[in-house]
């Protein structure tokens, strides 16, 4: 449970590394995907894998996008969890412990992903990018952290003619986690009230 809970934190930031039309090509594409989508909704299935190569745990919800800086992540099932990014801050809800982490979305988490898709990140600044082929429907560009205290080794991102379909985080721990993206929509109207938090009445409430 904890390490979805860190995952989506850190999902939702990237020099580019190219030679040639070939590899240029779906680094340009990212590129163009995260400057045109200004928000975004998605289902998502996400699969925890270790070092073994077996799953050890599917989960499955809804993800909202909104540039600059506001995503919300909504865990439905096994269990419930909500993950909303506005404000500068990260809450973390989990329902079963009834807890709340509330973190600074700041310099301090400029290392990891977790602004990739927010926008609040210079790309270049934080990540190398490097074409990866195609396989299946999807073409494929790595991410590697230029920070050497980075908490990961690479994010691999997936698209699908243009928009969003998969993610892949490798950490240092050797598991890996998979994000499966359908019924994207890009660019939809969104309430604002989907990046409102307040704590639930008597939730235990934890800030950095």
């Amino acid at each position: 449970m904890k390490k979805i809970i860190i995952f989506a934190g850190l999902i939702a930031m990237l020099l580019v590394h190219a030679s040639g039309y070939a590899e240029d090509k779906p680094v340009r594409q990212l590129k163009a995907f995260l400057k045109n989508t200004k928000s975004l909704t998605a289902d998502f299935k996400q699969v925890l894998i270790n070092e073994a190569g077996n799953p050890t745990q599917t989960s499955y919800g809804v993800f909202y996008l909104q540039r600059p800086g506001k995503f919300r992540w909504d865990y439905l099932k096994p269990f419930q969890q909500q993950i909303v990014s506005t404000t500068g801050k990260v809450w973390f809800y989990d329902t079963d412990l009834e807890q709340v982490t509330v973190k600074k979305l700041d310099e301090s988490m400029g290392s990891t992903p977790a602004l990739l898709l927010s926008g609040e990140i210079s790309l270049e600044d934080n990540y190398t990018m490097e074409q990866q082929g195609v396989d299946g429907d999807l073409m494929w560009v790595k991410l590697v952290p230029k920070s050497q205290e980075s908490s990961f080794k690479y994010v691999l991102i997936g698209l699908n003619n243009d928009s969003l379909g998969g993610m892949e985080l490798s950490d240092n721990f050797g598991q890996l986690t998979r994000i499966y993206f359908s019924n994207v929509i890009l660019n939809p109207p969104l309430k604002q009230t989907l990046f409102e938090f307040k704590a639930p009445k008597g939730a235990d409430v934890f800030s950095d």
